[in-house]
């Protein structure tokens, strides 16, 4: 106990409580959308590409008293490659990791085959978990009462929320909830960080992002991005960063004709991280072919993820 400078009476420590929470779904469902909703900022890249999000990414949101820390994991789906695998794996164990379970469910496709495979899988998960409907201004009444009760009748929910993680809608009341539902205890982080994810990690996700955006349909998901080096002053911060896929042949997609789409991808990806970083930043991107990258474990491990053994 401290005393207050202004009146010299003895201040009361504030009780704190913190804890994780791990969000899962089936690819697509919105679970980045919704993080960045909740902290209040881009920490988890969003694209309309399934299977985006592929290592375990923590974002951090305060409410009160209490500090959410919410754990962004790879969409679990059935695995057809390595890449595929070690995903599912590591959203499986973010999820018996934290201290409440959060299931979003795309109103639009409702409890489809890889949402019920979820809610089955949810038997062997331990902890609290709560049900939460995404883009409910896009479905009417009816059907969300129908995802509610089906979904409820598969697993054990404490509550149910419905939101829009695109407009903010309700998200308000479930981190309030989540709030107070923490352990009590310290804070796990400082109170102004919104991610734990290092910004070198962060930039290259960012990156990765637009890429994604600007070549969705052309370049397959095997491209990878690694921030080479960053470079800061008082005044600015130069990056360097190495876009990796798998085959020649693909360099002359993410370059364009006359360097039009990297230097589009560079310019979309700067105007994130100058707002993030709160100066100016000069970011450099090179194309590097590296083969068969999906199956070289230091990959994963730069990832986050466990290199599956199988």
């Amino acid at each position: 106990m401290t005393k207050d400078d202004n009146t010299g009476a003895p201040e009361v420590a504030k009780e704190t409580s913190a804890g994780f929470v791990a969000l899962i779904g089936a690819p697509n469902a919105g679970k980045s959308t919704l993080m960045n909703q909740l902290v209040g900022t881009k920490v988890s890249i969003v694209t309309h590409k399934v299977q985006t999000t592929r290592a375990i990414i923590r974002g951090i949101a305060m409410d009160n008293n209490a500090q959410v820390v919410f754990v962004d994991t790879p969409g679990i789906f059935r695995p057809r490659r390595k890449l595929d695998e070690a995903m599912v794996t590591t959203a499986w164990g973010g999820a018996k990791d934290a201290d409440i379970v959060a299931l979003l469910i795309d109103s639009e496709r409702g409890v489809s085959e890889d949402v019920e495979k979820i809610l089955n899988g949810l038997a062997n998960v331990h902890q609290k978990a709560v049900l939460v409907l995404n883009k409910i201004d896009q479905v009417p009444r009816e059907k969300l009462l129908a995802i509610t009760e089906k979904a409820n009748a598969m697993a054990d929910f404490d509550q149910t929320f419905m939101v829009s993680a695109l407009n903010g809608d309700g998200c308000k009341a479930l981190l309030s909830w989540l709030g107070s539902q923490m352990p009590k205890g310290p804070y796990l982080y400082p109170e102004d960080d919104v991610s734990d994810l290092p910004m070198r990690q962060l930039a290259a996700e960012i990156t990765r992002e637009k890429l994604f955006l600007r070549l969705h349909q052309e370049l397959p998901y095997a491209s990878h991005v690694e921030t080479e080096s960053w470079k800061e002053t008082d005044k600015d911060i130069r990056i360097d960063q190495a876009i990796y896929i798998e085959r020649e042949s693909q360099k002359k997609i993410v370059i364009g004709k006359k360097g039009e789409t990297i230097k589009a991808i560079s310019t979309a990806a700067r105007k994130d991280l100058m707002e993030i970083l709160e100066k100016p930043v000069h970011l450099f991107l090179f194309v590097k072919v590296r083969e068969n990258w999906v199956n070289d474990p230091a990959r994963y491990r730069e990832m986050g993820l466990e290199f599956p053994r199988n």
